[in-house]
């Protein structure tokens, strides 16, 4: 093989990467987060904030709250209301009705796939009853990300506060400002709150407002210090500041414990996948090879067995390490 071929094929890669990198430069620079917040910023300037879109409403009314004879039925649940502060906590459009239709509809699709599909029956009964979850784990995983985002996002909320203070706003104004700098989901909550305020609500209650719509601990760490200063006066923006560095601490304190528990939590999923992923490709690469687990009466109790097994395995290595900071 000549010089000039391996010269040519390194310059081929270079110029590939390089048209990759460009291309996705171009994308980010028209697309993407940044380029969407200061499209967001300049409607919002060239409009008089008239054409931003709130991402939340302020009205105390319910999405259960309709005529319907399931959303009224739906009313009669125990426990419904905290369900559908639940769902809403996740930032997604779905009502808790939906989410309810969904969990019932998920078993029957897969019961009608698994009619096309030959698949053992306790399996396919298995993996309705498991389907039924897959919404639920969705919106939490959904509301997950939320919260982390929102907590992220608090240290330098804290800070805007702070100096939003010391160029002379009032409290209030320094709420208006955090809720027009920040992206979601700590801009469409502080605008919410700023909003309630105009609309007459005091300040004590949008803030206690706040901290329940968003169950975040540090928050609520914040809503409790303005609470009480506003009731003992002193010094603000210097409280502010110290919560700002609290919380980075505390964020700081979280990634050293996480990177001394990567290595577990990476044995954990590695154990629990390794089972599922080997029955997985033998039963693709020699399906007879299987058939005694599910035809035989033993192999069928030492398939639930294992699968229970494999259950809990799952949820206590997962509460090995998952550490609280």
């Amino acid at each position: 093989m000549s010089t000039t071929f391996i010269l040519a094929i390194l310059l081929l890669f270079v110029a590939v990467v390089l048209a990759s990198q460009g291309a996705w430069e171009w994308w980010n620079s028209r697309h993407g987060a940044v380029a969407r917040r200061l499209e967001s910023r300049i409607e919002t300037v060239a409009t008089g904030g008239a054409g931003r879109k709130e991402a939340m409403s302020i009205l105390k009314s319910r999405k259960l709250d309709g005529s319907t004879l399931g959303q009224r039925a739906l009313l009669l649940v125990p426990g419904i209301r905290s369900f559908e502060d639940w769902v809403q906590q996740s930032g997604i459009s779905w009502t808790a009705g939906r989410l309810l239709a969904m969990c019932a509809l998920m078993p029957v699709l897969v019961l009608v796939v698994g009619m096309f599909i030959r698949v053992p029956l306790a399996m396919l009964a298995s993996a309705a009853v498991a389907s039924t979850l897959l919404p639920l784990t969705y919106v939490r995983s959904r509301r997950a990300s939320r919260m982390r985002r929102f907590q992220k996002q608090l240290p330098d909320a804290c800070d805007m506060l702070a100096r939003a203070l010391r160029s002379g706003h009032a409290f209030t104004g320094a709420i208006d400002l955090v809720g027009t700098e920040f992206a979601d989901p700590m801009g469409a909550e502080f605008r919410t709150t700023f909003d309630e305020i105009n609309y007459g609500v005091s300040l004590n209650d949008a803030l206690t407002g706040l901290a329940q719509r968003m169950p975040v601990g540090d928050l609520r760490y914040l809503v409790i210090a303005v609470l009480i200063q506003r009731e003992t006066g002193g010094n603000l923006a210097e409280l502010l500041d110290g919560i700002a560095s609290l919380v980075r601490e505390r964020f700081k304190l979280f990634d050293k414990v996480r990177v001394l528990a990567a290595e577990g939590v990476l044995s954990a999923r590695v154990l629990a996948l390794l089972p599922v992923v080997t029955g997985a490709a033998i039963f693709f690469v020699n399906p007879g090879f299987l058939e005694v687990l599910w035809n035989d009466p033993a192999g069928v109790m030492m398939l639930e067995a294992g699968a229970v097994l494999l259950g809990a395995g799952m949820l206590w290595g997962r509460r090995i390490v998952r550490i609280r900071v």
